[in-house]
Protein backbone atom coordinates (compact mmCIF):
# COMPACT_ATOMS: atom_id res chain seq x y z
CA UNK A 1 0.00 0.00 0.00
CA UNK A 2 1.48 3.61 -0.68
CA UNK A 3 1.35 6.26 1.85
CA UNK A 4 -0.04 8.91 0.64
CA UNK A 5 2.04 11.53 2.51
CA UNK A 6 5.25 10.22 1.19
CA UNK A 7 3.94 10.55 -2.53
CA UNK A 8 2.36 13.60 -2.95
CA UNK A 9 2.58 15.92 -5.82
CA UNK A 10 0.46 19.01 -6.30
CA UNK A 11 -0.42 20.49 -9.77
CA UNK A 12 -1.26 23.92 -10.43
CA UNK A 13 -2.58 25.08 -13.88
CA UNK A 14 -3.24 28.68 -15.07
CA UNK A 15 -4.95 29.42 -18.92
CA UNK A 16 -4.11 31.92 -21.48
CA UNK A 17 -6.31 31.87 -25.06
CA UNK A 18 -3.84 32.91 -27.48
CA UNK A 19 -6.24 35.22 -29.96
CA UNK A 20 -3.14 35.71 -32.08
CA UNK A 21 -2.84 32.45 -33.14
CA UNK A 22 -6.58 31.68 -32.93
CA UNK A 23 -8.89 31.84 -36.15
CA UNK A 24 -12.16 31.52 -34.84
CA UNK A 25 -13.83 31.69 -38.35
CA UNK A 26 -12.16 27.86 -39.01
CA UNK A 27 -12.72 26.64 -35.69
CA UNK A 28 -9.38 27.03 -34.40
CA UNK A 29 -9.02 28.32 -30.92
CA UNK A 30 -5.23 28.57 -29.25
CA UNK A 31 -4.56 27.96 -25.83
CA UNK A 32 -1.70 27.82 -23.54
CA UNK A 33 -1.27 26.84 -20.27
CA UNK A 34 1.26 27.08 -17.52
CA UNK A 35 1.96 23.90 -14.92
CA UNK A 36 3.62 24.35 -11.71
CA UNK A 37 4.02 20.30 -10.31
CA UNK A 38 5.18 20.83 -6.45
CA UNK A 39 6.60 17.79 -4.67
CA UNK A 40 4.71 18.22 -1.32
CA UNK A 41 5.54 14.20 -0.30
CA UNK A 42 8.44 13.23 1.41
CA UNK A 43 10.40 11.05 -1.19
CA UNK A 44 12.16 12.83 -4.49
CA UNK A 45 10.89 11.62 -7.32
CA UNK A 46 10.70 11.94 -11.24
CA UNK A 47 8.35 12.58 -13.82
CA UNK A 48 8.17 9.84 -16.19
CA UNK A 49 5.33 10.70 -18.10
CA UNK A 50 1.90 12.20 -18.82
CA UNK A 51 -1.61 11.95 -19.68
CA UNK A 52 -3.87 14.09 -21.12
CA UNK A 53 -8.20 14.02 -21.82
CA UNK A 54 -8.38 16.79 -23.90
CA UNK A 55 -12.70 17.51 -24.68
CA UNK A 56 -14.02 20.30 -27.18
CA UNK A 57 -17.39 21.69 -26.64
CA UNK A 58 -18.83 19.18 -29.36
CA UNK A 59 -17.59 16.25 -26.72
CA UNK A 60 -14.61 15.50 -29.50
CA UNK A 61 -12.21 13.76 -27.07
CA UNK A 62 -8.39 13.61 -27.85
CA UNK A 63 -5.99 11.34 -25.38
CA UNK A 64 -2.37 12.41 -25.40
CA UNK A 65 0.32 10.19 -23.69
CA UNK A 66 3.86 10.72 -23.92
CA UNK A 67 7.31 10.90 -22.26
CA UNK A 68 7.96 13.69 -19.75
CA UNK A 69 6.54 17.38 -20.34
CA UNK A 70 7.98 19.83 -22.58
CA UNK A 71 10.77 17.50 -23.37
CA UNK A 72 11.59 17.37 -19.84
CA UNK A 73 11.78 14.46 -17.15
CA UNK A 74 11.98 16.87 -13.94
CA UNK A 75 13.41 15.55 -10.56
CA UNK A 76 11.69 16.92 -7.67
CA UNK A 77 13.04 16.68 -4.60
CA UNK A 78 10.69 17.14 -1.50
CA UNK A 79 9.60 20.97 -1.56
CA UNK A 80 10.76 21.86 -4.89
CA UNK A 81 8.83 22.56 -8.29
CA UNK A 82 8.71 22.69 -12.14
CA UNK A 83 6.71 24.97 -14.23
CA UNK A 84 6.72 24.81 -17.91
CA UNK A 85 3.60 26.37 -19.85
CA UNK A 86 2.28 24.17 -23.14
CA UNK A 87 -0.79 24.49 -25.52
CA UNK A 88 -3.63 22.63 -26.72
CA UNK A 89 -5.93 23.21 -29.88
CA UNK A 90 -9.52 22.97 -29.90
CA UNK A 91 -12.32 23.37 -32.44
CA UNK A 92 -14.68 24.67 -30.24
CA UNK A 93 -14.05 28.12 -28.22
CA UNK A 94 -14.91 26.13 -24.58
CA UNK A 95 -13.00 23.02 -23.17
CA UNK A 96 -11.80 20.94 -20.67
CA UNK A 97 -8.60 19.01 -20.03
CA UNK A 98 -7.66 16.35 -17.30
CA UNK A 99 -5.05 13.91 -16.88
CA UNK A 100 -2.06 12.94 -14.45
CA UNK A 101 1.46 12.57 -14.71
CA UNK A 102 3.19 9.37 -14.08
CA UNK A 103 6.36 9.62 -11.26
CA UNK A 104 8.95 7.33 -9.83
CA UNK A 105 9.91 7.94 -6.27
CA UNK A 106 13.66 7.50 -5.58
CA UNK A 107 12.53 4.25 -3.72
CA UNK A 108 11.55 3.02 -7.00
CA UNK A 109 7.60 2.97 -5.99
CA UNK A 110 5.82 4.62 -9.08
CA UNK A 111 2.20 6.45 -8.55
CA UNK A 112 -0.12 8.74 -10.29
CA UNK A 113 -0.44 12.35 -9.95
CA UNK A 114 -3.67 13.60 -10.75
CA UNK A 115 -4.10 16.67 -12.40
CA UNK A 116 -7.93 17.95 -12.05
CA UNK A 117 -10.09 19.03 -14.69
CA UNK A 118 -9.67 22.76 -15.71
CA UNK A 119 -11.26 24.90 -18.19
CA UNK A 120 -9.94 26.34 -21.31
CA UNK A 121 -12.01 29.31 -22.55
CA UNK A 122 -11.95 32.19 -24.84
CA UNK A 123 -12.96 35.71 -22.63
CA UNK A 124 -16.36 36.47 -21.84
CA UNK A 125 -17.74 33.06 -23.64
CA UNK A 126 -18.53 31.76 -19.75
CA UNK A 127 -19.80 33.79 -17.39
Amino acid sequence: MTDKTAYAISVDVRTHFLDDQSAPADNRYVFAYTIRIANVGEVPAKLLSRHWIITDANGRVQEVRGDGVVGEQPHLQPGENFEYTSGAVLETAVGTMRGSYQMLADDGARFDAPITQFTLSVPRTLH
